[in-house]
């Protein structure tokens, strides 16, 4: 799709900024349902396993990805080394985990991963917290309809969280037309805006 898969600016920075502080941080549920829109390199799996460390709250953690990266990118990429003395090794169990089954990582994280296509299933279960971090508007429109986001919304419990790094008005108006209230925070770096929007 010739996109990258995270800010050139710093994915780590980019993703601890938009899903754990405007997302994780701000959510109360305990416990707590996360839903994630895009598993990509597992980065955002990685800070929510360590952030929830920190606490007590159960985390079950739900992800969905049309095209898993193979072991021989995974295996190359960075993270861990901003995760912490275990980061390396959650990290491996997130991605050596199998798909399609639910596995627990560590202390208060269950993780998962489903192989598939988020346009071509129905969503079960219910989240308190969504982590929209599919590929851009631009790149992949059929994810970011109303029609997608009111399938995620019949997931999402009332005052669940919605956090992406998109901040395009017509994702302002689906999400406001499936039942979110939707907030603009500012961005982090090199991105001036991001959405948090809240189920009513």
């Amino acid at each position: 799709m010739n996109e990258h898969y995270h800010s050139i600016h710093g994915a780590v920075q980019e993703s601890a900024f938009i899903y754990i502080n405007n997302g994780f941080s701000f959510s109360k549920a305990d416990p707590l349902n996360i839903f994630e829109a895009g598993f990509g390199t597992g980065l955002n799996a990685l800070l929510t396993a360590i952030k929830s460390r920190e606490g007590t709250r159960e985390v079950n953690y739900t992800s969905i990805e049309k095209y898993p990266l193979s072991e021989e990118i995974t295996s190359q990429l960075n993270h861990h080394q901003f995760a912490g003395n275990d980061g390396k090794d959650i990290f491996h169990l997130i991605h050596s985990s199998p798909w399609n089954s639910k596995v627990n990582i560590c202390n208060n994280f269950n993780l998962h991963k489903i192989k598939g296509d988020i346009t071509a299933i129905q969503l079960s279960g219910m989240y308190d917290l969504i982590y929209f971090d599919a590929f851009g508007p631009d790149k992949q429109p059929e994810i970011w309809t109303k029609e997608i986001f009111a399938g995620i919304a019949a997931a999402t419990r009332k005052d669940g969280v919605f956090v992406t790094y998109s901040a395009k008005g017509e994702v302002k108006r689906n999400l406001k037309a499936c039942g979110f209230n939707v907030s603009l925070l500012p961005g982090p770096p090199g991105k001036r805006e991001m959405i948090r929007a809240v189920k009513i």
